[in-house]
């Protein structure tokens, strides 16, 4: 008889511990986006309800970022490095192919040996990382993950460009992924299209940019870099219309009603697409939407972790609330959970 393999101890219940963000130093107004694409503040915050956003300086890498916003989360849930056992980071903005983001922010947290690794899944990069996490822990294979969402999307911006300069912005969140006496990550409700992927795209691939960048060099003149590239009214139709089924299902799975839901935290892609979804939910009267895009633009993968922060730190939500998370964009993708909000501080 051969011998029996070893079964791993499964986990009930998880929940996110703690929370924590990044948000860079310099906030840029419209005043300093609309000459280069012969706008206005008005017109800017009429199509995207954005009042400003954050722009990474030159010292505010992705790691670096990940790492301040990891130390917070961890503080706030009183987990210790030492006590993670996988590090996911979610990113479509890192301008480098390899070595992956993750070990290096577990090295910079002081863990040691832990495993670490990369998700590109655009916009909704958070909500695959939790996702990712949520099945390694009930699956036994880790105690406790670190989940990190993180972009400098101000690297990829053409500043003329009407569809996208005004949009994209940078920042970090991170959240400590346990165990739980009480569940607090509904069942996932996610999907994709990939027929749609020319709705939002980068315009050249790296192995194009860096062959121009040689034929730059070698005739004395210029390259110019990827930039993240949107059809707007496609990418608005799809989430007008398409995410009210995928938020329903996560509220179906979670095994609740609308009226259940305390917070409503969507991608903080577009102020106007938050109105149309609040709208065809009909949520209660008292629950707390998430409008943080107003001053922080779109930071894609970070945008959930942040807006969650967001709504915490300004005292519309508390720790514990009911929350529908919904993230969407690039792939097209989604994903999205209830979720019980965490802490975003030590106690």
């Amino acid at each position: 008889m051969t011998a029996p393999i070893a079964t791993l101890q499964s986990v009930e219940h998880t929940a996110i511990l703690g929370l924590g963000v990044y948000r860079p130093e310099r906030l840029v107004p419209n005043s300093e986006v609309v000459d280069a694409i012969d706008s206005s503040d008005e017109w800017i915050q009429t199509r995207s309800g954005i009042k400003a956003r954050r722009f990474a300086g030159e010292d505010e890498s992705i790691i670096g970022m990940s790492v301040a916003a990891s130390k917070d989360a961890l503080a706030a849930s009183g987990i210790t490095a030492d006590q993670i056992g996988a590090v996911i980071v979610s990113t479509s903005s890192r301008l480098v192919l390899g070595p992956a983001a993750g070990p290096q922010v577990a090295t910079l947290l002081g863990m040691a040996d832990t495993a670490g690794f990369d998700v590109g899944a655009g916009c909704s990069g958070f909500c695959y990382g939790l996702t990712i996490a949520n099945g390694l822990i009930r699956g036994g294979t880790a105690k406790y993950v670190l989940v990190v969402g993180v972009e400098r999307l101000s690297d990829l911006l053409d500043r003329a460009d009407r569809t996208t300069a005004f949009i994209f912005a940078d920042g970090a969140g991170a959240a400590v992924v346990g165990p739980s006496d009480v569940e607090g990550i509904g069942p996932v409700s996610w999907g994709s299209d990939g027929s749609q992927w020319e709705a939002i795209w980068q315009d050249k691939d790296f192995g194009t940019y860096f062959d121009e960048v040689a034929a730059a060099e070698a005739a004395g003149t210029t390259s110019v870099r990827p930039y993240i590239r949107m059809q707007g009214t496609k990418v608005f139709r799809w989430a007008a219309t398409f995410l009210e089924q995928a938020c329903r299902s996560a509220v179906d799975r979670a095994g609740l009603t609308m009226d259940d839901i305390d917070v409503f935290i969507p991608h903080q892609a577009n102020l106007r697409i938050t109105q149309a979804l609040t709208r065809v939910l009909k949520l209660r009267e008292d629950c707390v939407v998430a409008k943080d895009i107003v001053e922080t633009g779109n930071t894609s993968a970070a945008s959930i972790p942040l807006a969650i922060e967001e709504v915490l730190r300004s005292g519309q939500a508390k720790p514990g609330d009911v929350a529908l998370v919904m993230a969407f964009g690039a792939g097209l993708a989604y994903a999205g959970h209830v979720l019980r909000l965490p802490k975003i501080t030590a106690e």
